[in-house]
């Protein structure tokens, strides 16, 4: 079980972002990487939605054999982690929260920003977390999104015009307030970060939870006894999409930082149903360096 691959799960490409901080903690490790392209983005779907693609995911990335999952994906987390653990109760599953607690921790000015998906914006998740680290701190914060942030990044526009139009009317008023602290709080939101410094230079201190989540990763995997050995050689990468795998290679080459072969193999209209089978648009990727 040992040298099984992670399982990486995201609605898109963005959860390359956290699986470029895996590769990084686990580089004995091998990994792959499911993106529901055919269904994103996840934050304007139902939380009954987000529940049943989360699950079919899973479980399909269960019957590959991945010895343990990692939900890379906020909204996902937000509404299915939860239930995965209740439903495949044997399996290792790490997901990943807002990085709240980090922003309030560190605030100077006693003002930070939050900006995510309108489904992790809603959900309890965030607003415990901004109760427990924020508000009994003392710490205001202010909230922002837009549906448009995730197409942006999935379309391999991170660093458009468009993106950084988009990101000045958001994080306006987010600067102006006085916020020092922003926190990204959807995973493919890293990919905005050069944006996001063009048009704000070092005003706010830009926080993910990519790196916590790849230390966790280790811990839980280390715990279940699933830790490739040290020596091992990883760095084997399988990218799935549920949607088109030709229009998805270009722009995850782009964010993975060098040339991904993907070669579909399957690639339905429709490849998730409620029962759980997916449809498989698979890529390999013989890609050995981190980025």
């Amino acid at each position: 079980m040992s040298q099984a691959t992670i399982g990486v799960f995201d609605s898109g490409v963005g959860g390359l972002s956290v699986l470029a901080e895996l590769r990084r903690e686990l580089p004995q490790e091998s990994f792959t990487y499911l993106a529901d392209t055919a269904h994103v983005p996840y934050g304007d779907r139902s939380d009954e939605e987000i529940r049943r693609l989360t699950e079919t995911a899973a479980r399909y990335l269960q019957a590959r054999g991945c010895k343990a999952l990692v939900v890379a994906c906020n909204t996902a987390s937000a509404y299915g982690l939860q239930h995965l653990r209740q439903v495949l109760p044997d399996w290792p599953i790490v997901g990943l929260v807002p990085a709240v607690k980090p922003a309030a921790e560190r605030t100077r000015s006693g003002v930070i920003g939050v900006m995510a998906t309108p489904a992790t914006l809603r959900g309890n998740v965030l607003q415990d977390l901004l109760t427990e680290w924020a508000v009994t701190r003392g710490v205001e914060v202010m909230l922002t999104t837009s549906p448009q942030l995730v197409p942006l990044v999935e379309r391999g526009a991170a660093d458009s015009d468009d993106a950084r139009a988009l990101l000045r009317e958001l994080l306006r008023p987010l600067a102006e307030a006085g916020a020092d602290q922003l926190v990204l709080g959807c995973t493919h939101y890293p990919y905005l970060v050069s944006s996001i410094r063009r048009e704000f230079g070092e005003q706010f201190t830009l926080i993910d939870s990519g790196r916590a989540v790849a230390r966790q990763t280790r811990r839980v995997l280390d715990a279940a006894g699933r830790l490739a050995p040290e020596g091992t050689v990883g760095g084997i990468i399988t990218y799935l999409v549920t949607g088109d795998a030709q229009a998805a290679q270009p722009v995850m080459s782009q964010l993975v930082g060098e040339e991904v072969t993907v070669q579909a193999s399957v690639c339905t209209p429709n490849p998730v149903d409620i029962n759980g089978d997916l449809g498989e648009a698979s890529t390999s990727a013989g890609s050995q360096g981190t980025h």
